[in-house]
């Protein structure tokens, strides 16, 4: 069976200083003319009148407007030309002339006058990715690029660049004249994250290290989960955690997160609990550091946000004495995240102008440390963080401190996953109300006037409900 003919030839043409023919002055051809700049192509606009954004570009003298009549004579010396009007004769007419002057030929949204058509684009320059269905089905190549955006770092065009300056560098340095393995092993190896960091330094001696065959210090991404939906995920958190080694993660990682990190990677739980410390937090750091001591990429997963709560400052303090080189992610924070789904805005203009975040852990002799003077205050929202088996003390100091018993108060459990619950009620009740509804996961509580505003901006639809009050 013979192969399929392709609908066209897949190139890229150099038109930087190129003279670029187009015809129309509207919004499309506004779009075209953006791309064209891009290319450093001298582009002329062939249209009796532009939109207010391309007259103000031929203004300033990055265009040039012809205010005439399209003429067949337009064409001389130009490598392309593109009709972008909303008429049909028109856009016929130019594609018939540009087609008897040898000049490729574009008619925006009409592949039958086309000679060549423009691709859904993936913008990483020096690296470009362009996709196209051949007119076929340009939705599912705008699709397509969605994707692809979703996966490709914003600053591969850094590290397409960092190669290009090296390539010689990289060849003379090798022995047999085959920089390729040295290239992959680079791609494959921490210098090569470093460069997406915007450490050209560091990504330079682990290139450098590889071409002398030296062994390489790995790295450490600090990286928030989130409070527990996958889709809460930043595109790098998803990146780093698809191209680590090794991955020690605490208790509150969701099984979903966690499923996506890369299946061939070590998985070591350094997880804590409520009075238990399955690995102390000095033997985290220290493990950070003996793992990319290896040369590993190590990732070091946390709920929520590694900075707030996450005894993320300690471990980089540890790293940066080791200089391990390392980065941190951050991540929606669990205050953020349960509020969000809870439909408890953390801030309004009516009844909240600040918010505090504090931890609820009790004491060895199961006192509460807490500023209770600022936190016991009208027109703002405190949130505390791993509060759920303090409850009662919290609440009950709070009311000691000057806020009223009927001051709402709401627990949030398992927030934004699909175990979500929320008990809403006063401070005088709550601590009844939770343990009556049997909280025993991570619960979040929020204490301030926006719990009032649950009500009618409760969006998430929870899988076991309870009443609010």
């Amino acid at each position: 069976m013979s192969e399929p003919v392709w609908p066209y030839y897949p190139l890229f043409l150099k038109l930087q200083g190129q003279r670029v023919l187009l015809v129309g002055g509207g919004e499309v051809a506004l779009r075209k003319l953006r791309l064209l700049q891009r290319a450093g192509a001298r582009v002329e606009i062939v249209a009796a009148a532009l939109t207010p954004e391309i007259g103000l570009i031929c203004e300033t003298g990055k265009a040039v407007h012809v205010a005439a009549a399209f003429d067949e004579a337009q064409l001389r010396g130009c490598r392309l030309a593109i009709a972008a009007t909303d008429d049909r004769a028109l856009n016929a007419r130019v594609a018939a002339a540009a087609e008897a002057a040898g000049v490729p030929v574009n008619v925006v949204d009409d592949a039958e006058l086309s000679r060549f058509i423009t691709p859904a684009i993936v913008d990483r320059a020096p690296l470009m990715v362009a996709i196209s269905s051949g007119g076929a089905a340009p939705v599912l190549a705008r699709r397509l690029r969605e994707r692809i955006e979703t996966w490709l770092p914003a600053t591969y065009g850094r590290l397409a660049d960092f190669m290009r300056r090296r390539r010689d560098a990289v060849r003379g340095a090798t022995a047999q004249g085959e920089p390729r393995g040295i290239w992959e092993r680079f791609l494959d190896s921490p210098a090569a994250e470093r460069v997406l960091a915007g450490d050209e330094a560091a990504a330079e001696a682990g290139l450098r290290a590889l071409i002398d065959a030296r062994p390489q210090v790995g790295e450490v991404y600090l990286v928030g989960a989130g409070p527990g939906d996958p889709d809460l995920l930043t595109f790098k958190a998803l990146r780093l955690m698809q191209q680590c080694d090794v991955v020690l993660h605490d208790r509150l990682i969701a099984p979903q997160v966690l499923e996506l990190v890369r299946r061939d990677a070590r998985r070591l739980f350094v997880g804590k609990a409520r009075s238990q410390h399955a690995v102390p937090q000095e033997q985290i750091n220290a493990e950070l550091v003996r793992l990319a001591q290896q040369g590993l990429r190590v990732l070091r997963l946390k709920g929520g946000d590694p900075f707030i709560f996450g005894r993320g400052g300690e471990e980089i303090d540890t790293l940066m004495a080791h200089g391990i080189p390392f980065q941190v992610v951050p991540g929606i924070t669990a205050a953020s995240g349960c509020a969000a789904y809870a439909g408890i805005p953390l801030t309004h203009r009516d009844y909240a102008q600040s918010c505090i975040f504090v931890t609820g852990h009790a004491r060895k002799d199961g006192t509460l440390d807490l500023h209770w003077d600022q936190l016991a205050r009208r027109g703002q929202t405190v949130v505390v963080y791993m509060g759920l088996h303090t409850l009662p003390a919290l609440c009950a100091e709070l009311i000691q401190h000057g806020l009223p018993a009927d001051w709402p108060a709401a627990m949030v459990e398992e927030g934004t996953s699909p175990h979500q619950r929320v008990v809403v009620g006063t401070l005088d009740d709550l601590p009844q109300r939770v343990q009556a509804a049997g909280f025993k996961g991570a619960s979040l509580l929020i204490v301030g006037e926006v719990v009032r505003l649950r009500g009618h901006l409760r969006w998430h639809v929870e899988a076991a409900h309870v009443a609010p009050r």
